[in-house]
């Protein structure tokens, strides 16, 4: 059981980042992946999933400015983030879970990644 994040890093605000996650397979054939994100000082929340049939869902406060998809050949989910804010400062993780993880709920998810750093400056 295994996700590695990778692709965080520093930007401005409006510019763009790819996070990617690399599952092993075990994980990766779990019913949902997704992408959650922690602030300093604050709880973890959920920014999008996808599932096992492309379906996505996403928090609103991302909504037409993120992008999950997955590439099934590579076993990796990805979030491609643009219009960058410095409110989306945080360590964004990646995770696995069942079936009903399109709702964002943390309870859902049962592998978790290490996590990567996005800092957005003004």
């Amino acid at each position: 059981v295994q996700l590695v994040e990778s692709g965080g890093g520093s930007v401005q605000a409006g510019g763009s980042l790819r996070l990617s996650c690399a599952a092993s397979e075990y994980t990766y054939s779990s019913s949902c992946m997704g992408w959650f994100r922690q602030a300093a000082g604050k709880g973890r929340e959920g920014v999008a999933a996808i599932d096992s049939d492309g379906a996505t869902s996403y928090a609103d406060f991302v909504k037409g400015r993120f992008t999950i998809s997955k590439d099934n050949a590579k076993n990796t989910l990805y979030l491609l983030m643009n219009s960058l804010k410095p409110e989306d400062t945080a360590m964004y993780y990646c995770a696995a879970g069942g079936p009903f993880g399109l709702v964002l709920d943390l309870a859902d998810f049962d592998y978790w990644g290490q996590g990567t750093q996005v800092t957005v400056s003004r």
